[in-house]
């Protein structure tokens, strides 16, 4: 059987903590369909980012 690989992440582990994905739902002006925005923020940043349009 294959082994399974396993991302591992180096750096400061506490400094990953302060980052949450957010997800927006957009309206496009040109066909008026809705997308979705993601984007990783701080967590702090989080109200600033949604208050964004």
């Amino acid at each position: 059987m294959a082994k399974k690989a396993v991302a591992t992440f180096s750096g400061d582990k506490s400094e990953k903590r302060n980052v949450v994905k957010c997800i927006r739902m957009v309206k496009s002006e040109r066909t008026g369909a809705y997308m979705f925005e993601e984007q990783f923020v701080a967590t702090d940043k989080v109200k600033e980012f949604f208050a964004n349009k």
